[in-house]
Parts: structure tokens; C-alpha cells; sequence
């Protein structure tokens, strides 16, 4: 028996006859003892554990404790050598399939497999990822990439999802990169667009440096190293390569497969041919035993048996057709030839017919003939300097001749290539010199030679003695010259027989016997006669049987004899040498195809081995050996339950493709394909049972968690249930009792197998991976779902069993989330503990529904509200720790805002979670904290308003320091982008955005950026219901309006106190809070459009536009009253300026008096500085140009209004020369000033303006003829030549 080893050069230590050996025997075995016992039968081995037990027992009757220990050693031993026997048995059918495949070829278009990652590569990988994070590389990228690829290494590489589908050997670098690509995309997608670059650029970028990380600068530099087997299973093997797999699958040693090797004669096309029609032949023979006798198979129906014999029959005819369609003359079958697919019916017999009707013209053969002709000697009777040269021929053929040489020196070495037809040709070859006569007509013939070569004739060159012409002086004239026949495929064997027969060869006489192959089934024994192309005599070998016989008495000639003998002819065949008799008998036994053997005599036995070359013979074993080895090679086929052998081959075959460096997730290699493919074809391993098996054995590893292919498990299921319901995939229509429970046993393994994967998606198929596996489960539950082919499972059964494994899918991964996430729940913990972790606990739940829906939403597209309720189950778990984490926050704390800004910005996004049952009670709990909140907010702002106007210095926000108040407000949690932090005001960190911005009060821009931060933290909190959310909003808006609108009378108040205080006279200047207040409306008017009123996307009613057109009309009529009081008190200092000049009124005591002074223009001066400088403070420090451009209308058309009505009033009298000069300055530069500061031609040109300058031109002229120069240069007329 054959030692249970995986190859020859696995050593001791996987032997486990080499281990166990010490223990008993302290010598060690030599190689020979060793390789002689390993061959010993089955039963030998069991005879010598049996004697060698009996001493050990002892002189008492009962066993003791070594007895038992040594009855299971010697019963394992048995079971190993009966398992290794099995194996040996299957390798030599494996051997014969693939040595001689006439039915599969290699599959070329099957997807190619991606390199396995093993544990040391992740974690290779993850160091070279982490040196990239932390800059230890020469990889150039932005900080995006670097984001990417900290999100890739945190979120996948260290995932434990990761380490498991690497441990279970599904994952290869091709998966770890398309993960990668799929979460790049999705980050470039948000990314905003650059002008000259395309995103499909930047995509290509970071796959290239992601390529460039995971290689690792030593792999780059890393030289290519030879592939071993295993690394090129995914290619088409050659025959060699098979065997050295399958060694390695059946742990046959490498000399175990040289001498099984040569004792099948693999390498012997014909013996391969014969041996397949042997064991059709006894298929056939097994089909008509199993009707004859009626042991039939247990079938599910009684009227199957007759069908089955049929199938069995008809199955050998298409092997049949499948061996006879392959071309004699290729010399047996090519892995990469396209066979003939024969739907023919024709029986054994039917083939055999064609014997009958064989003739002589079908037996063709056509030979290649090599002549070299090298040299001649002995030749004297030519001058050393004559031309010689060879002609050859062979009869009936084209002549060639041979270079001219000197006769000097005959040597040539030219070879003629010949093509003929007989198996016994005529080759002539002559010597000439060239004649030195005029008139010689011919050269001159020195010798002649003439040769019947054969095929099994020498190959070397040899002088052969030439016939030389009468009188030649060349008496020992000799060629040196090679003959070479080569042998067609066809010509199976050949040579020299004595025969005589009943129907031919009816003569003992001695003749050229040539064994034809005409086709697959067809062989001729065929007599040729010299220089003839057909055969004199034929015998078509058909229902003949050959064997060894002793020599026949009154026959002369011939040493050793066999004969052929079939029903009414027996021929008698002899010739003169041992070994080319069992050359003969070996050729003529492979082409009858008989099932009987022939076995040479034993006398002669010794003598051929030491003469042979035998192919059998050349295997030096001791007889034990040789009868082991015979046992397995001669066993017949046909009595071998090949259903069980293939179950053990395809078991083996898939647990090495599972362990080789692929990630085949279940797929055979092309190789392996092919080699079951033709197993099951050429030893009849019906389909369902390859199926039934390869699903038990795909489960197991699956159950395992293995990484499988569902696809693999679907195309089998459908090919099992199909066959079980008749439909006929493989034409077999036939079924077993035991394929039926098998089917359904597997079926029920099944249905548990899926629902426990889908209960585990995450775990099973992480992270998508493979591609499509979900989906293809699901698909497959379906599939199993249906009892039969014609029934359809009703869709609320598979929905309703896929909705049972969600929900046990979402208790496992919150379990297994809490795990990762360790989070001990103590009710004595400080509460902001607690909250921090249910914060924490909250992320990672969302991560993992992000997850899901990122890579699995996709398989559930059929039902996407399951995943919506696996989601909420998912969520009421986690609702339960975050229920007990809110309720244990103290009162009016204002902490738990994150949580539900976080969980809520996702909730709202996803349609099917938006307004569920989780959202609803996350509203439910925080609305009356939103509620609190709202009203705390509402009586601080009321309160700051009240103290801050109180104590507003109604400084600009520009010239403000430390003065602000010191209001304690609720705090509010620092938001991302919502809501800043509500310290107590000393000095606000919000101050200095709004620096460039406003010079409005501390006290309005506090309120204003209170009233906003509120309505931007509500804003924020997107509610989710339309109802709740608009009565915020609304109440915020109603809040807003209230607030501003105290703001705005308290501003008014105050301008007014401002006003009453402020001086008359042209000393008055406009107080900075003056313009303070001015701005603080002006802020009031642009706030109030974004806090007083509502998203236009709400229906607004007529009560709201109304209130809020209130607000409007306030600020409106509070901005033109503080304008009307301000240019009131700017006219009163010009009426002040005009009662001064009345005193010089024509006709009045002061003015006689006033006359003899010289009064300057002082007064002019003094009221033009006030314009000016007024006119610059409400241009600085007001920041609204219209309110600029409303103040400096009104008050130059009030200002020319006063001065018209002064000179109406005086419009019988004459100016005095004094009145005349002040107000002519005062109006041009009033005018002049005004039309700087961008008053418009229109209302500087109005009509009291038009008054006052024709009044003023009239008096000039007065003046100037009464006075002469006494205006003093001051005129209406335009001129600069006045002091500005």
C-alpha cells in the first residue's frame, strides 16, 4: 500500500507511517525496505496488524490499557491505508483522463481570480499606509488625499470586519482597491469644481498614489521571480503541470506517480485509446448485467428503469462518437481541440459492422523516407582529381543527386527526403564520375547499391558493399549511408511473421505484417509484399482475442507463438524472438479492445525482463509491488462506484484550490474543470450527484466562514432542482430515490445556511465584498424558497423570512457595536459622561447605517422598507441608553443639543428613517428642551434690553472698550456652525467680525446678534416636522419684532433727550450718539427683513403681514421724525444767524448805531464752519448713504426756505451793505458745500433758491451804485476769487 503523503518531498514529518515507526522499531528503514513495503496489499497489511495484536494481549484474558490503545492504532492504520488505496485508485482514473481526454477541454473564457491577501500582507499593508499618514514617504499629495486615505486606513484597514474576510480567504488586493475607489468617488463628488481640472482627473490621480502606497517602494524594486504551480492554476496547464496538481491534491509521492506512470503507459497513445474502448466495452456489458438482472437503483418512479438502461446506453454512444470523431492520424487527442458533439445511437456492434465491408484501398499508409549518404571507400580505379558524385532513388519515386566531390576525397553527408506508400520499398543509390569524352553521352556508373528498408530498421549510418561493374578495379568498393522509415500514426506495429489461418494466410509462409489503425474502433492486420502499396491480405482484428500459445507441431519456422482466435477462424501467428512476440501481443490486445489480458508465460517471464524494453517491464519492483501496482492499473473501471470516488476527488480537488494564493471564493481552476469534467463524462458520474456533492462541500466550507460565491451555490441548486422536478438539464431523466432526499437535505441545509449569512451581512459579504454577494444570496433564498419548478414562492414569505434575519441582524450588530465601542453603562456616572458616550455611541451607529446603506442597500433594493425597519430596530436599541443618558442631565441644561442636531441631520436625510418611529421620538423628547430654551432665551434678550439701554453711552461699537454690560445669559453648547457660546459680556468675542460692519450701539447689536444667533440655532436644528418647525420660526419672527420694536422707541427717547439738550447756537455740533442712534435704525431696518420676517416658502396670513408691516412703518416713522428733529435744530442756528443780521435792518434804532461800526465776517464764517463740520461728523459716522442724502436734502432746502422767508419779509426795504455781504457768502457756500456733499442740481436749484439769488443780484447792483466798491469784492456772480 502507498505511504499517505502529499508528495516525495514533504519528509518524514508529514509521513505518518515514518512518524509512528520509531515508536515501535528503534532501526530506521532504508529507502528500498521502505519503498518495498509501502506496496503490499490491502490485506497483508491487515493480516500482519492482526498477528502482530495477538502476542500483546498477555497471558490474562482481558485487555489491558495498551491492548485498547493498539487495537485504535492498528484501526487507524487500516482506515489510512484503505483511504490512501482509495486516493491511489482515483489517481490512476485521473491519470487516464488526462493523459488521453476525448470529452472536456480546458475552459478558456472562466473569469480570471485575483491573488489572495494573507494576515503578514494586511498588516504589511497597514504599516505602509500608516508611514504614508505620517509622513514617512516621498509621496507627494494634498490634504484631501490625506484625508482620504485616513478615512480609508480608520475605516477599512483596521475594520476587524477586514482581518475576518482576509482570514477567511475571499479578499484580494483588487477588493481592498475598489473599496478604496468607491469611497474616493464619492468624496470627489463633493468636492467643489476647479476651473482646468476635471474630477476625473483628480480620480485618476489618488488611484495611482493609492496604487503606489499599497505596492510599497520595495515591491516596486522587487525583481519578478519564477511563478510557482500554484500561481499559474488560472492558466491553461499543460499535461504535466495537471499531474504535478493532482499530485498535490491526492498527496500521491512524486516516484509513486513515475511508476503508476509508466506501468499505465501514459505516454503510450494507443494503450490510452485501447484502454478507453476497454472500458466502454465493459460500461455496456455493466448496462446489460443491470437489466438482465434487475438491479436497478431506487428511482422515484418504478417507469424510470427502462429509461435508465437507455441512458446508460446512450451516454457510451456519445463517448463513442466522441472517441471516433478524433482524427487517427494526430496521434491521439490535443487539450486545446474542439471534439465533435455526435447525437448518434449506434451501438458497439454497429461500429464493429464496418469490418465487413473493409477493403483494401481503405487501408492507406504513407511513409518518410530519410537517405544520407556520408561517404564511400575503396575507391581506386578513378584518378585522385576526377568529379564523383551519388544519384538515390526510390522506386517509383523522383532521383536525386548528391554535390560533386573529388575522387580523392568521396565524402558528402547530403540527405534526400522521400515520400512513399509502401511498407516495403526499393532504395537504390549509385556512384558515378563524370565522363572526360567527346562523345560520352552518360557518365560513367562505379557502383551500385540496393536496400529494403523498414520502420524498425537502423537508424545509424553503415557501410554497405557496393555491386561494382565487370573488370572494375574496385573489388571492395563500400558506402557509408543511412536509411531512415519513419512510422505513421496509423502503423501501430510492424515486421516479420510466419502465419496461417481458416479465411486468410492459408499457407504457413513467412511475411511483412503491418497492424493499421483505419479509425478509433477500427484495426487491420495487413500482409504487404515488396513495392506494393496496398496489402496482400487484410484481417479486420474485430471480435478477435489474442493471446500467448505453446508452438505448434508440423508448422516450420518460427521460435514463439500467439494466435488470434474469434468464432469460426483462428490464425496462428509466430516468430523468432521473445521479445517481439509480447510486442506483437501487446500492439494486437490494445487494438481487439477484448477485456481478457494476455499475461506471458511464466517460464519466459524472467527472460524478457532481462532482454526488454518493455513497457511494463521497466519498473523494477519485487512481485508484492508488481501485484499492488497491477491491482490498481487492471481494476476494472466499470465495478468502481465512481459516484463515491468522485465526491472524495472533488473534495480534495476543492479544499487545494481553497488553500492555493487565489481568491477563487469556491471556482475550480480551467485545469481542475477540465479533469472533472472529463471524469465524470468517461466513468458516468451522474450530474446531480457532482452538484449534490459540490454544494455539501461548498456549505461546509461557508458554515466555516469561508468566503463562497453565492453564485457557485445558485448554479448548482438550480441544476439539482431542476434534475430533481424532470426537467432534464444534462438530458438525464432519470431520478434516484437518494438524490431526492439528498436534494432535500441539502435544501434544508441551505435555507439555514442563507438566512444565517443574511443575518450576518455585515460579517459575511463586509463591506459589499465580494461584488454582488448579497444580492446573489437573496436571489438564491428566492430560488430555494420554491418547492418545485412550477410553483412560485409567494414574495411575502422570502420578505417576511429576510425581514425575521434583519431583525436578528440589527440586535447582533448593536451588540457587536457596543463591543468595539466599549461602553459600560453606570447609573452612578457623571452625567456629562454619559452623555459623551451616548454622543459617541450615536456616530458609530450612524457610521454603521451609513455603512449599510453605502455597500448593502443595493442587495435590498427589491425591499428597501426593510432595510428601513432593520434601521429603526437598529435605532430602538440605541434609544433605549440614550433615553437613560438624557434623563439623568440636570435641569436647564443645554448639552444634549448635539445629540440631537447630530442624529437628526441624519435622520432627515434619509427618506425612509425621516419621520419614523426613532425620528418621532427624538422630536418627542427634545421639544420641550427647544420649548425651554426658547423661553429662557426670550426673558434674557428682554432683560439685556432693559438694562442695556439703561446704561448705553450710545458709543459706537468702533469706540467701544470695556464698557459693555455684564448680563448673565443661559449658556448655550458650542454647535458646528450653529449656535456660539453665550458667555456673561465683558468683552464679546463677536464684536470683532462686526468691526468693518456697523457703528450701531453695544446694546442694538448685541440684540440684534442675540435675535439671530437664536433664529440661525433654531434654523439649524431643521426640525422635521413642517408644524412644530413653523411655530418656532414664527414665534422667533413674533419675538424679533417685539424686540426691535422696544429697541426702536427706546432709540427714539433717547435721540429726543439728545435734541432738547443740544445747543442753538453755530457752536452745535451732532453728538456721535446721535449718529450712533441713526445707525442703530439703520441696522433696525436691514435686521428687520431677515429677523422680523418669514421664510417665503410658508404660507404667510394676513394678521402676520400686517404686524409685520407695523414694525416696518415704525422704524419709518421713527427714522423721518429723528431726521425732521435734527434739521429743526440746524434751522434754528441759521434763524439764530438771520435774527443777528435783522438788527441792521433799514429804518431802526440799531441800525443807525450799527452803521458807523465796520463789522467783519465773523458771523458768516462762524455759521459756514458749523455747516461744514456738521456736514462731515453726519458723513462719517452715519453709515447709510441714502439716510446721508435725505438728511443734507432736507436740510439745504430748509436752510434756503429760512432765507427766502427773511428776505420776503423785508421785501420793501434795502439790505443793509452788512446784511447783503453775510448772506451772499452764506448762500454760495451753502450751495457750494451741498453740491460737494452730492445733492442733487434739482433741489439745490429749487425754487426758494432761484428767490433768494434774484433778491441777492438786485441788491448787489443797488449796493454797487450807491456804495461803489463796498461789498468788498463779494458777489453773486461765480468766481473763486473768495477765501474757501
Amino acid at each position: 500500500m502507498l505511504d499517505p503523503s502529499s508528495s516525495e518531498d514533504t519528509g518524514a514529518e508529514s509521513d505518518p507511517e515514518v512518524a509512528r515507526e520509531p515508536q515501535r522499531k528503534p532501526s530506521v528503514l532504508s529507502a528500498a525496505g521502505k519503498r518495498r513495503n509501502i506496496w503490499r496489499t490491502g490485506g497483508e497489511r491487515l493480516q500482519s496488524a492482526e498477528a502482530g495484536g495477538a502476542p500483546g494481549r498477555g497471558a490474562k484474558g482481558s485487555p489491558s490499557a495498551g491492548d485498547e490503545e493498539e487495537k485504535k492504532e492498528r484501526e487507524r492504520a487500516q482506515k489510512e491505508e484503505k483511504e490512501r488505496r482509495t486516493k491511489l485508485q482515483i489517481y490512476v482514473f485521473v491519470l487516464r483522463c488526462i493523459s488521453y481526454p476525448f470529452n472536456a477541454k480546458q475552459p478558456t473564457d472562466m473569469a480570471r481570480r485575483q491573488q489572495k491577501v494573507n494576515k503578514q500582507q494586511l498588516q504589511t499593508v497597514k504599516e505602509r499606509f500608516l508611514a504614508f499618514l505620517n509622513g514617512e514617504t516621498q509621496i507627494m499629495a494634498d490634504e484631501a488625499f490625506c484625508n482620504a486615505i485616513r478615512s480609508y486606513y480608520e475605516g477599512f484597514l483596521k475594520s476587524e470586519r477586514v482581518s475576518r474576510m482576509v482570514q477567511g480567504g475571499g479578499c484580494s488586493a483588487n477588493d481592498f482597491r475598489e473599496v478604496f475607489k468607491k469611497n474616493i468617488e464619492r468624496r470627489v463628488r463633493s468636492l467643489p469644481e476647479i476651473d482646468g481640472l476635471s474630477k476625473e482627473t483628480v480620480l485618476s490621480s489618488w488611484i495611482t498614489k493609492y496604487d503606489t502606497i499599497y505596492r510599497g517602494e520595495e515591491d516596486m524594486r522587487r525583481q519578478p521571480q519564477r511563478a510557482h504551480l500554484s500561481a499559474v492554476s488560472e492558466l491553461i496547464l499543460s499535461k504535466e503541470q495537471l499531474y504535478e496538481m493532482f499530485q498535490q491534491i491526492l498527496g500521491i509521492r512524486k516516484f509513486e506517480h513515475q511508476q503508476l506512470y509508466n506501468a499505465c503507459q501514459l505516454d503510450n497513445v494507443d494503450e490510452q485509446a485501447a484502454q478507453i474502448r476497454r472500458e466502454l466495452d465493459g460500461r455496456l456489458q455493466l448496462a446489460d448485467k443491470i437489466a438482465r438482472e434487475r438491479r436497478y437503483p431506487k428511482f422515484v418512479s418504478a417507469d424510470m428503469e427502462a429509461l435508465y438502461i437507455e441512458e446508460l446506453r446512450s451516454s457510451v454512444n456519445l463517448l463513442m462518437a466522441n472517441l471516433e470523431s478524433l482524427p487517427v492520424s494526430k496521434g491521439g487527442p490535443d487539450f486545446k481541440q474542439k471534439l465533435k458533439r455526435s447525437s448518434m445511437n449506434n451501438s458497439f456492434l454497429d461500429i464493429g459492422d464496418e469490418g465487413d465491408i473493409l477493403s483494401k484501398s481503405d487501408v492507406v499508409l504513407s511513409f518518410n523516407l530519410e537517405v544520407v549518404i556520408v561517404e564511400v571507400q575503396g575507391l581506386k580505379s578513378v584518378a585522385p582529381n576526377r568529379i564523383v558524385y551519388c544519384t538515390m532513388e526510390v522506386e517509383g519515386g523522383e532521383k536525386l543527386q548528391t554535390d560533386q566531390a573529388e575522387a580523392s576525397r568521396p565524402m558528402w553527408g547530403t540527405q534526400g527526403d522521400f515520400t512513399t506508400t509502401h511498407p516495403l520499398p526499393l532504395v537504390k543509390v549509385k556512384l558515378f564520375t563524370e565522363s572526360t569524352g567527346v562523345l560520352a553521352l552518360e557518365d560513367k556508373e562505379l557502383g551500385r547499391v540496393v536496400l529494403n528498408p523498414t520502420t524498425s530498421g537502423p537508424k545509424q549510418a553503415e557501410f554497405h558493399r557496393m555491386v561494382v561493374p565487370k573488370n572494375s578495379q574496385d573489388a571492395d568498393l563500400r558506402i557509408k549511408l543511412a536509411v531512415r522509415m519513419d512510422k505513421p500514426p496509423n502503423m501501430k506495429h510492424s515486421g516479420y511473421l510466419y502465419a496461417v489461418g481458416h479465411r486468410v494466410w492459408k499457407r504457413w509462409k513467412k511475411r511483412y505484417f503491418v497492424l493499421v489503425q483505419v479509425s478509433q474502433y477500427t484495426f487491420a492486420m495487413c500482409s504487404y509484399r515488396e513495392r506494393k502499396a496496398e496489402p496482400q491480405e487484410l484481417m479486420h482484428l474485430e471480435g478477435y482475442t489474442v493471446d500467448y500459445c505453446d508452438p505448434q507441431t508440423g508448422l516450420q519456422g518460427g521460435r514463439v507463438f500467439f494466435n488470434a482466435v474469434k468464432e469460426g477462424d483462428l490464425v496462428t501467428f509466430a516468430c523468432d524472438d521473445e521479445q517481439d512476440r509480447v510486442l506483437w501481443v501487446q500492439a494486437i490486445y490494445r487494438a481487439t479492445g477484448q477485456s481478457y489480458k494476455p499475461v506471458p508465460p511464466i517460464h519466459n517471464k524472467t527472460a524478457n525482463s532481462k532482454e526488454g524494453n518493455m513497457k511494463s517491464s521497466c519498473i523494477s519492483l519485487d512481485p508484492s509491488q508488481r501485484q499492488s501496482v497491477e491491482d490498481l492499473i487492471s481494476a476494472a473501471p466499470s465495478c468502481f462506484d465512481h459516484a463515491a470516488l468522485f465526491t472524495v476527488l472533488q473534495k480534495h480537488t476543492l479544499q487545494h484550490r481553497m488553500n492555493d494564493s487565489f481568491s477563487c471564493l469556491g471556482w475550480f481552476s480551467p485545469g481542475q474543470v477540465f479533469v472533472l469534467d472529463e471524469y465524470c463524462a468517461r466513468y458516468g458520474v451522474r450530474g446531480c450527484h457532482r452538484h449534490l456533492s459540490y454544494l455539501k462541500d461548498l456549505m461546509d466550507y461557508a458554515e466555516n466562514s469561508v468566503l463562497v460565491d453565492p453564485m457557485l451555490l445558485h448554479y448548482s441548486y438550480a441544476f439539482c432542482a431542476s434534475h430533481i422536478h424532470g426537467n432534464r438539464p444534462d438530458g438525464t431523466g432519470t431520478v434516484t430515490l437518494e438524490e431526492k432526499e439528498q436534494f432535500e437535505a441539502v435544501r434544508s441545509r441551505l435555507i439555514v445556511l442563507l438566512e444565517n449569512q443574511i443575518t450576518h451581512f455585515r460579517y459575511c459579504f463586509p463591506f459589499g465584498r465580494p461584488d454582488g454577494a448579497l444580492k446573489a444570496t437573496l436571489s438564491l433564498l428566492e430560488r430555494v424558497l420554491i418547492k418545485d419548478i412550477t410553483t412560485v414562492v409567494p414574495t411575502e414569505e422570502t420578505k417576511r423570512r429576510v425581514q425575521k434575519c434583519l431583525e436578528k441582524a440589527a440586535q447582533i450588530n448593536y451588540g457587536q457595536l457596543m463591543d468595539y465601542a466599549q461602553i459600560n453603562v453606570d447609573s452612578e456616572e457623571v452625567p456629562e459622561k454619559r452623555l459623551e458616550d451616548t454622543l459617541r455611541l450615536g456616530e458609530l451607529c450612524i457610521e454603521v447605517l451609513q455603512q449599510n446603506d453605502e455597500h448593502h442597500s443595493e442587495a435590498f433594493s427589491w425591499w428597501p422598507e426593510l432595510m428601513a425597519e432593520h434601521a429603526e430596530t437598529f435605532l430602538s436599541l440605541y434609544r433605549v441608553g440614550m433615553d437613560s443618558a438624557l434623563q439623568v442631565q440636570p435641569v436647564d441644561s443645554w448639552n444634549s443639543f448635539p445629540l440631537f442636531q447630530l442624529l437628526n441631520n441624519f435622520l432627515r436625510a434619509d427618506s425612509h428613517l425621516c419621520n419614523g418611529a426613532f425620528h418621532k421620538h427624538l422630536q418627542e423628547v427634545f421639544i420641550p428642551l427647544v420649548v425651554r430654551y426658547i423661553d429662557l432665551m426670550e426673558t434674557s434678550i428682554a432683560q439685556s434690553i432693559h438694562r442695556g439701554f439703561e446704561q448705553e453711552t450710545w458709543q459706537s461699537v468702533k469706540l467701544l472698550t470695556n464698557n459693555l454690560a455684564n448680563v448673565p445669559l443661559p449658556k448655550v453648547p458650542s454647535l458646528p456652525l450653529t449656535l456660539p457660546q453665550m458667555p456673561s459680556f465683558s468683552v464679546p468675542t463677536w464684536i470683532g467680525p462686526l468691526y468693518e460692519n456697523t457703528n450701531g450701539s453695544a446694546t442694538s447689536e448685541d440684540l440684534f446678534w442675540k435675535l439671530d444667533a437664536l433664529q440661525m440655532f433654531v434654523m439649524d436644528l431643521h426640525w422635521p416636522e413642517p408644524e412644530f418647525a413653523s411655530h418656532l420660526e414664527q414665534r422667533l419672527k413674533l419675538m424679533a419684532s417685539d424686540m426691535m420694536e422696544a429697541c426702536v422707541k427706546r432709540t427714539k427717547s433717547a435721540f429726543d433727550g439728545k435734541m432738547q439738550k443740544a445747543s442753538k447756537s453755530t457752536e452745535f455740533r451732532v453728538p456721535l450718539s446721535v449718529c450712533t442712534m441713526f445707525n442703530m435704525l439703520l441696522d433696525a431696518k436691514k435686521q428687520s427683513a431677515k429677523l422680523c420676517v418669514l421664510d417665503y416658502n410658508q404660507e404667510i396670513d394676513i394678521q402676520w403681514q400686517q404686524y409685520h408691516s407695523k414694525i416696518d412703518v415704525l422704524i419709518d416713522d421713527t427714522f423721518k421724525e429723528m431726521i425732521l428733529s435734527l434739521i429743526s435744530k440746524c434751522a434754528a442756528v441759521l434763524e439764530g444767524v438771520l435774527s443777528k443780521l435783522s438788527r441792521y435792518d433799514e429804518g431802526t434804532f440799531f441800525s443807525s448805531i450799527l452803521s458807523f461800526t465796520k463789522p467783519g465776517m465773523d458771523l458768516a464764517d462762524t455759521y459756514i464752519i458749523f455747516v461744514r463740520q456738521n456736514q462731515d461728523i453726519l458723513r462719517d459716522h452715519i453709515n447709510d448713504e441714502v439716510c446721508i442724502e435725505k438728511v443734507f436734502d432736507q436740510w439745504y432746502t430748509s436752510s434756503m426756505r429760512a432765507v427766502c422767508v427773511w428776505l420776503t419779509d423785508r421785501l420793501d426795504l434795502q439790505l443793509h451793505i452788512y446784511q447783503l455781504k453775510v448772506l451772499i457768502k452764506i448762500v454760495k457756500k451753502i450751495y457750494r458745500d451741498f453740491r460737494l456733499q452730492g445733492v442733487l442740481d434739482g433741489t439745490l436749484n429749487n425754487s426758494s433758491y432761484e428767490t433768494v439769488c434774484n433778491r441777492l443780484k438786485v441788491e448787489e447792483a443797488t449796493a454797487a451804485v450807491k456804495a461803489g466798491d463796498g461789498l468788498q469784492g463779494i458777489s453773486m456772480r461765480d468766481s473763486d476769487e473768495e477765501d474757501s
